[in-house]
């Protein structure tokens, strides 16, 4: 019986020890001198071209397409491996509640990027999920008004869409131009798409298909003095951009944090400013549904937790760069290729050039040309992915400048537009 007694304190000894939870493999030596090199304040190409090198492609491939879905560095893809690990090592242990500080952690990091309160912010799977848990918390009437802008995103329209089919709410649909004048005009337009049975503005930050940047902070202003709530769409905006939501005043902000933000895929942020979610109703409801915090939108019971504390190394790598870095870097990318552009009467920039109207995505047409065959062409004969956009009379590639993507690399994809064209 003592020898009984003895094996189970041993074993139970090794099951709740430190040992349980291992050092991350890529938590040593080489963790720390990529992190030092990131901090770096250099800013020159070699220093991004060491960015790039934080990435792994398939060979071959010259990827434009980060609006898309973008991919993840080395250091989130080895975190995100230890911890699908360790979970299936124990896997009852992390899965309800021994990762709780670490989740919590990942909050306040994703609070500090987006410079607002963990307590307004929500872990969820993507920018999709974050737009229907908005529009399924509000009891709509017939005839209430919800506008969304004529660029929208599918994911941002469609939960209103359902409620105009089955609640006979009314959708106003302002048409944006292509490369708007000045921030003032796109006001304007929301302006008058207001009418005094006005709910919500939903728009988007930076717009799907041309990469136009929407001016969210002068619409929120606009829309709170007439007591209208915003929802945003920030799935192109979030980790391209230096945000501050609270400058920005919006109500509610989603996004998709493996386009610019490079997690783990399937993760997302959800922002609900303090004063504004007690309007919102958790799309799934479970153990722990009586929770007053905005942790009650997160609730799945089981969900893919490594992936989540990926993006928390994935918010890491970001912050090494910084925030402002990457901004000025993807203004800096910008200007570098409407400069190959500009002035040739062979081809159509289809963006807004002023940084307050665009950022890092750029659409392209070559004049004369379908562009599915300019896409085809780039890919099948340079392994250039880009994203073809047709909507809107664009008939122009997305051109998506991440970080990881260099000057060279630049010159590389106008060399080959110029040769197809």
């Amino acid at each position: 019986m003592n020898s009984r007694r003895k094996f189970i304190k041993s074993a139970l000894t090794g099951i709740v020890g430190t040992s349980v939870l291992p050092q991350l493999s890529y938590a040593g030596t080489a963790h720390k001198v990529i992190s030092e090199q990131l901090t770096s304040d250099d800013n020159s190409e070699a220093y991004w071209n060491m960015v790039k090198n934080q990435f792994s492609f398939t060979n071959g491939l010259h990827y434009f397409n980060n609006g898309s879905l973008g991919p993840s560095p080395t250091m989130v893809r080895s975190a995100t491996n230890d911890y699908r690990k360790i979970l299936d090592e124990f896997p009852s242990k992390y899965m309800w509640g021994g990762w709780n500080d670490e989740k919590e952690k990942v909050r306040k990091q994703a609070a500090d990027l987006l410079k607002t309160s963990e307590e307004e912010i929500a872990i969820i799977h993507n920018t999709t999920e974050g737009m229907n848990l908005i529009a399924r918390s509000f009891d709509l009437k017939p005839r209430d008004e919800i506008i969304l802008a004529d660029h929208e995103h599918t994911s941002g329209t469609i939960p209103w869409q359902v409620w105009q089919e089955t609640k006979g709410i009314k959708i106003v649909k302002p048409i944006l131009p292509i490369i708007p004048k000045s921030v003032d005009e796109v006001v304007s337009i929301y302006k008058k798409a207001i009418t005094p049975k006005t709910k919500i503005i939903s728009m988007c930050h930076i717009v799907n298909t041309n990469g136009m940047t929407l001016p969210v902070k002068e619409v929120s202003e606009l829309a709170h003095s007439k007591g209208i709530l915003v929802a945003v769409d920030g799935a192109q905006a979030a980790g391209m951009l230096d945000i501050d939501l609270h400058d920005m005043q919006c109500d509610f902000y989603a996004a998709s944090s493996h386009k610019w933000l490079f997690s783990p895929k399937g993760v997302g942020i959800f922002y609900a400013k303090k004063e504004s979610q007690h309007h919102l109703k958790p799309l799934i409801v479970c153990n722990g549904h009586t929770d007053k915090t905005i942790r009650r939108l997160e609730n799945y019971n089981t969900r893919n937790l490594p992936e989540v504390l990926g993006l928390g190394t994935a918010l890491q790598f970001h912050q090494l760069i910084g925030s402002k870095k990457i901004e000025a870097r993807t203004m800096e990318l910008k200007s570098y290729f409407r400069a190959k552009f500009e002035g040739n009467q062979k081809y159509k920039l289809k963006t807004p050039v002023s940084d307050e109207l665009s950022g890092a995505i750029q659409t392209l047409e070559v004049v004369g040309m379908n562009v599915n065959d300019v896409k085809d062409s780039l890919f099948n004969k340079y392994g250039i992915d880009t994203r073809p956009m047709s909507t809107f009379g664009l008939n122009g590639l997305r051109i998506s400048l991440a970080i990881y993507n260099t000057k060279e690399d630049i010159d590389y994809l106008t060399d080959a537009i110029e040769t197809i064209s």
